[in-house]
């Protein structure tokens, strides 16, 4: 009986070793180097998660909290849509941007090119889904512990509007976990991903229009 007792703990210990080993790949093994995340990127086909933004400013007391739902679509197609607290739609889709604006009459297109600090990072988001990071024309990238990668602009007219950003992978390979937008040491804005789902069929009027 003890016999049986140890060979049942020794299966048990290796198990739990096997399990540590495999858990311990998943975390950290496919994003030790670029070419890892590249590979990884390749997989992903379609995305489809939810999203919280918060503004962080010194003047406030509790940063401003925004929440939307977000799809991709590889190898260009983009919606970034709020929901909450003002509805806005941004749409990218064979090589054109659009976006909506909520106004007295719906959601109505604005065509106005004033672009900010967070709807520039938008325009990279679909380089970054591909594992495109460290040859970036426009972001000099760094690859750090803890999957983390921190983009520095590399001219100085954007470097105005972002200082640094930080991107955390997620533990799935392919997969960005969050972004942060530091515009200088005051004031940055986070944006959270959750609920990710991966290569799930995408309706193409996702990408067409607002409805």
């Amino acid at each position: 009986m003890k016999e049986n007792g140890l060979v049942e703990t020794r299966k048990s210990r290796a198990f739990l070793l096997a399990l540590l080993a495999v858990t311990s790949w998943i975390s950290i093994g496919w994003a030790d180097n670029w070419d890892q995340i590249k590979e990884a990127a390749e997989g992903i086909k379609t995305i489809e998660a939810h999203f919280v933004q918060e503004k962080h400013l010194k003047i406030l007391s509790k940063p401003l909290i925004s929440k939307g739902i977000f799809y991709y679509r590889a190898p260009n197609s983009l919606r970034w849509e709020y929901i909450t607290p003002v509805r806005s739609i941004l749409l990218m889709h064979n090589g054109k941007t659009r976006r909506f604006v909520k106004s007295r009459n719906g959601l109505v297109e604005n065509s106005r090119t004033n672009p900010t600090g967070t709807q520039i990072i938008l325009q990279e988001i679909s380089m970054w889904l591909k594992g495109h990071f460290s040859d970036n024309p426009i972001f000099d990238a760094t690859l750090e512990e803890g999957r983390k990668i921190v983009l520095t602009p590399k001219e100085k007219g954007l470097s105005k509007m972002i200082s640094h950003i930080d991107l955390i992978l997620s533990d799935k390979p392919g997969i960005i976990k969050s972004v942060t937008i530091y515009e200088d040491p005051d004031s940055y804005t986070r944006l959270i991903f959750t609920n990710t789902k991966i290569n799930k069929k995408i309706r193409e009027a996702i990408f067409q229009g607002i409805s």
